[in-house]
C-alpha cells in the first residue's frame, strides 16, 4: 500500500545548484553555488524548476537600486518566475488538493519571499506558496513557458484590470517587442483592440506577426506624430507627459516601470496626473496569483498568446543573461534553463 507521504513527494536530492550573489553590483557578481534543497512549509509546493526568466526587477535588485525594498542578508537569490514539475505537495488540509507530484506547473514567487533574498527561481528547486503556482498550459514546452508568468500576468493586469481595454479601441504599446510589450500586443488583439506597436527597427516584423496593425520605428517617430489613442501601455517609464497627450477624452494610460534615471520627477508626475481624471497615468506592481496564472493559461491554450524567447542560457551563463537583458533591445525574454 502506498503511504500518504509517498503520494505527495518524489525522491529529491538534498543539495541543488542556485544562482546567487554576495553583494550588489554588475552581472558579474552572480555565481552558481550548491545549497540545501528548500523544505516546503505548510501550504507550500516544492517545484523542480526546468527554467526561469530574467525580468527587469531582478536587474534592479541585483544592482542595489531596490535596496530600499529588498531586505535580508547575503547571499541573495535571483529569479522570480519559473516553470517546472511538482516535486512535493503539502498533504495537509491547507495544501493544494488539485496538484500532485509530477504535474507540470508554472508560477511566480510572492514579492515578500523574493524581497527577503531567501528564495530565487534561478535554482533547481523552489518552495512556493500554493496560491502562486498553477498548472502550465497544455502542449507548451516548459523552457518556453518560463518566459511568460511575470510578463503575461502583468499584461493581463494592465489591459484587462487597470484600463479595461475594450473592443475597437486604439492601443499604443511602447516597447512592443520586449517581454511585457510582446504579450500586450497579442493580448490587445485578442481583446479586440486596434494595436500600434513602437519598437526598434529590427523587430518591426515580429511586432506585426504578433498582431499589431501598425509597427513603427521608435527612433524615427516622435510622440506628436502618432495621433490619438484610447489606451497607451508604456514599458519605458520616460516621457510620460508626451505620451499622455496622445490620449483622447476618455483615454487611459498605464506604465509598468518608473523612470529610475529621473525617479523624483517621474513619481511626481504619476502622483500629479490624478487631476486628469480618466486620463491619469496609472502605475502598478503586479501580484501574480493562481487566478491570474489561470487566465494566462487560458489565453495560451486558446492560441491568443505565445511566448517570445530571445535566447536560452544555461544556469552557468546567468551573468550573461542578466547582461543581455539589461542592454535592452531584446526580442522577448531571456530564459535560463536548469534541466
Amino acid at each position: 500500500m502506498t503511504s500518504p507521504a509517498a503520494s505527495t513527494e518524489s525522491t529529491s536530492p538534498r543539495v541543488m545548484r542556485r544562482a546567487q550573489y554576495d553583494r550588489y553590483g554588475p552581472p558579474e557578481v552572480l555565481r552558481v553555488a550548491e545549497v540545501p534543497v528548500p523544505v516546503p512549509g505548510p501550504g507550500e509546493v516544492l517545484v523542480r524548476v526546468h527554467a526561469t526568466s530574467v525580468n527587469g526587477g531582478e536587474l534592479l535588485a541585483r544592482s542595489g537600486r531596490l535596496r530600499w525594498v529588498t531586505r535580508g542578508p547575503f547571499p541573495r537569490g535571483t529569479g522570480v518566475d519559473f516553470a517546472g514539475e511538482v516535486a512535493h505537495v503539502d498533504g495537509s488540509p491547507t495544501g493544494p488538493g488539485d496538484l500532485a507530484v509530477g504535474d507540470r506547473v508554472w508560477g511566480v514567487l510572492p514579492r515578500r519571499q523574493y524581497a527577503s533574498g531567501r528564495a530565487g527561481a534561478a535554482a533547481e528547486h523552489v518552495a512556493v506558496p500554493a496560491g502562486h503556482v498553477a498548472p502550465s498550459p497544455a502542449g507548451l514546452d516548459l523552457v518556453r513557458a518560463a518566459a511568460l508568468p511575470v510578463v503575461g500576468t502583468t499584461a493581463i493586469t494592465a489591459l484587462r484590470d487597470q484600463v479595461r481595454l475594450q473592443p475597437g479601441e486604439r492601443l499604443l504599446v511602447r516597447g512592443a517587442s520586449g517581454g511585457v510589450g510582446s504579450v500586450a500586443v497579442q493580448l490587445g488583439r485578442a481583446l479586440g483592440a486596434r494595436v500600434t506597436g513602437l519598437a526598434s527597427r529590427r523587430h518591426l516584423d515580429l511586432v506585426r506577426e504578433l498582431g499589431a496593425e501598425e509597427a513603427l520605428d521608435r527612433a524615427q517617430v516622435a510622440p506628436d506624430d502618432l495621433g490619438t489613442f484610447d489606451v497607451v501601455l508604456d514599458t519605458a517609464g520616460s516621457d510620460l507627459a508626451a505620451y499622455r497627450r496622445l490620449l483622447g477624452p476618455r483615454g487611459r494610460m498605464v506604465t509598468i516601470t518608473p523612470d529610475f534615471t529621473h525617479l523624483a520627477a517621474s513619481a511626481g508626475y504619476l502622483a500629479g496626473s490624478v487631476v486628469f481624471g480618466s486620463r491619469r497615468v496609472r502605475f502598478f506592481t503586479g501580484t501574480p496569483t493562481r487566478p491570474l496564472l489561470a487566465a494566462l493559461t487560458a489565453h495560451v491554450e486558446a492560441g491568443e498568446v505565445r511566448p517570445v524567447v530571445d535566447t536560452v542560457h544555461p544556469l552557468a551563463g546567468i551573468a550573461g543573461a542578466h547582461r543581455a537583458a539589461g542592454a535592452g533591445g531584446s526580442r522577448g525574454k531571456h530564459v535560463v534553463r536548469l534541466v
